[in-house]
């Protein structure tokens, strides 16, 4: 089969399409047929190796441990392992190829991929195979994030981007009143997305604006905890993604890591920082969720633009200069 490898650390340039194997299907997976797989952050960090610190969280120290980039796709099944039951050939089906939250390449970005069963939903059928791909990873963070129950005022930073664009929507469908904070360009998708009320922040700082929110769910992190906390109510939630900026900002070794840590630490006595647990909520259940969600139109996917798999290092560039309106994905 066609695939994008990748055989080192490094610029996008060490990505190349080659022939290689179809992947091993184990007992508990399902071999898909790839139609679409999105690109995105994620992806850029197992690509450059960037920050260190991630190479030791899954992806492999010198070199990548899996040479085919990409986790999140949509497809048609090919066939399934011995204890695969839930899904048979010919099933359009969406999902996270990783069986667990890791930073390492997850086969994505090939004509086909072997996925743990659990880790799929079927695919709607009022959302195409592009939209569908780009749901997994940026749902599963949203979910895992968001706090559970009925939300009322929510302020999203990043509001059009991957997780935030489907953080606006998930509020809304549990009721909230959402403020987006976005660029100029991308204002009107923050909108679209389902904002009632947005914010540029080239011209105004939200922090500083005297509205409270119940909810500040950061994305990128432009703004310190101390500042963040004068726009939240005293019962208010803080909750931060952390985006480097494809490692233009935050610790080069170690990224984000100081900067969450310090927030865990503080959430021992601060009640607006969640407290942190590892419990997560099992993968088969989250893509339910997510899968009736786009079923029944409470988050909708906006494409910008579908590369063509040869073109993957090209899709992963545009990625990186933060100007695309929507969700990027590779298409064969």
């Amino acid at each position: 089969m066609r695939a994008i490898v990748q055989e080192a650390y490094g610029s996008l340039n060490v990505l190349k399409l080659r022939d290689v194997p179809l992947p091993e299907v184990k007992d508990d997976e399902v071999l898909v047929r790839v139609r679409a797989a999105s690109v995105h952050p994620d992806v850029w960090h197992v690509v450059s190796g960037k920050p260190y610190v991630l190479r030791l969280m899954g992806s492999g120290l010198r070199r990548p441990k899996v040479r085919v980039p990409g986790t999140d796709m949509a497809g048609v099944v090919e066939s399934t392992g011995a204890n695969a039951t839930r899904f048979r050939p010919g099933d359009e089906v969406f999902g996270e190829t990783l069986r667990a939250m890791q930073w390492k390449n997850g086969g994505a970005f090939a004509e086909y991929v072997s996925v743990p069963q659990d880790n799929l939903s079927p695919k709607p059928g009022n959302v195409s195979f592009e939209q569908a791909a780009t749901v997994p990873t940026a749902g599963l963070i949203t979910l895992m994030n968001l706090p559970t129950g009925p939300l009322r005022n929510v302020l999203v930073n990043g509001a059009a981007g991957g997780v935030g664009g489907l953080a606006v929507q998930i509020a809304k469908a549990r009721g909230a009143t959402v403020t987006g904070v976005e660029h100029t360009s991308k204002l009107d998708l923050a909108r679209e997305l389902g904002a009632d009320h947005v914010i540029d922040y080239t011209k105004e700082d939200f922090t500083r604006l005297g509205t409270r929110y119940d909810l500040v769910f950061d994305i990128p992190g432009n703004h310190s905890f101390a500042a963040c906390r004068r726009a939240l109510t005293p019962d208010g939630t803080y909750v931060l993604i952390g985006h480097d900026h494809y490692g233009a900002t935050g610790h080069p070794v170690l990224g984000s890591v100081p900067r969450m840590v310090k927030l865990m630490a503080q959430s021992l006595f601060l009640r607006q920082l969640p407290k942190p647990t590892r419990a997560t909520p099992p993968r088969k259940e989250s893509m339910a969720v997510l899968a009736e969600l786009l079923e029944t139109g409470r988050i909708t996917p906006v494409i910008d633009r579908a590369f063509p798999l040869a073109e993957t290092a090209s899709a992963l560039r545009y990625l990186t200069e933060g100007t695309a309106r929507g969700r990027i994905v590779v298409t064969l």
